[in-house]
């Protein structure tokens, strides 16, 4: 009994279920995912022993709310990136909903009013985005490009140059507050029930299914019933909706609402994401390597900063790291392919010898 079959019209090989038979802990350790957590051990080893401060509570307290809103927005663009999409508006939500929330706290209202309605905001930005490209058919690149102009330049007119700081102390506290001794910032529990559930969401429902299945092809995902525009349009709301709870942290942590708050921020959640291994392709990904990305990327920029290394330098290199990440998923797919290409050969030989 063979344990291959091959089809005749193009004499390839059908992989069987020999195939998939690997050990769990192979197909847990030989993964991307893996190897950027793995990574991200060695570099907190080396930056611990080699740089001073580093391994200080304190330096890990504010890594944490350094990385926060990163890990925040990282969530959804998880999974818009997984359908092929992206969205570079981002940021420039972050920056209005700041904005929003420091005027309307500036004109009497309630700090928990003002933040509901800067979470409304963020979800009308990206339901705009998402109408922009399910119904109208635009792509996503240069429809957040638009928009990230567009959002960033209502923040800034909103506000002028000026910035509102006077916010309740209790609420700036709260933004920067420990969990009793651990060092761990308050906000990293509102990050762990949201990644949880995106997490769920991605790899145990039928909708995460659909994403992947929207990333590998739009028009078989349609064919197996995906509602492809729907799902998608549900994520760009997604993601202003998140980016705006990024940006209300953002605001009362620094206690300085701004229309500049966040600038470039969309850079480094895209790094993080691809880092992750996330394809930028779309298909691929996973929350706890993204997760793992961001952390990374914090903790490189941690140590260099200790390190008296310039922010130049640091971004040259999170964008070194931003290319390889984007080159290695083809260079391993690539790899992968010519793999087992030679035994695919051999094998439709011998099975078109029999026909």
């Amino acid at each position: 009994m063979t344990d291959t079959t091959t089809d005749p019209r193009t004499a390839e090989t059908v992989r069987s279920y020999k195939n998939y038979s690997q050990p769990l802990w192979r197909r847990v350790l030989f993964t991307r995912e893996a190897a950027i957590i793995g990574l991200l051990i060695v570099v907190i080893i080396v930056a611990a022993a080699s740089v001073k401060n580093f391994g200080t509570p304190i330096t890990m307290t504010y890594l944490l709310l350094d990385v926060a809103p990163i890990l925040l927005i990282a969530l959804p663009m998880t999974l818009v990136i997984i359908t092929g999409e992206i969205d570079l508006s981002v940021a420039s939500v972050v920056g209005l909903s700041s904005v929003l929330l420091g005027i309307l706290h500036q004109a009497g209202l309630p700090i928990e009013v003002a933040g509901l309605i800067a979470l409304v905001a963020g979800a009308l930005g990206g339901a705009l985005n998402g109408f922009l490209v399910t119904v109208v058919g635009l792509p996503s690149l240069a429809v957040t490009i638009g928009t990230l102009a567009l959002y960033r330049g209502l923040a800034v007119g909103l506000l002028g140059t000026t910035a509102v700081t006077d916010f309740p102390e209790f609420w700036t506290d709260l933004a920067k507050a420990k969990i009793g001794e651990t060092g761990i910032p308050v906000i990293m529990i509102p990050f762990v029930v949201l990644a949880i559930v995106f997490a769920i969401v991605l790899h145990f429902t039928p909708f995460g299914r659909g994403v992947f299945s929207i990333g590998l092809s739009s028009e078989a995902a349609t064919f197996s019933g995906v509602n492809v525009n729907r799902t998608k349009f549900i994520l760009f709301v997604l993601t202003g909706t998140v980016s705006a709870l990024a940006g209300i942290y953002y605001t009362l942590r620094f206690g300085s609402a701004r229309g500049d708050n966040a600038t470039g921020l969309e850079l480094s959640v895209i790094a993080a994401v691809l880092l992750g291994g996330v394809s930028i392709f779309g298909g691929r990904g996973a929350i706890h390597g993204v997760i793992a990305g961001v952390l990374l990327i914090g903790v490189l920029a941690s140590a260099l900063r200790l390190a008296n290394v310039t922010s130049d330098v640091i971004n040259i290199i999170t964008g070194v790291l931003l290319v390889l990440s984007v080159v290695s998923t083809s260079f391993l797919a690539w790899l992968q392919k010519k793999r087992l290409r030679p035994g695919g050969i051999k094998r439709a030989g011998i099975s078109a010898a029999k026909v």
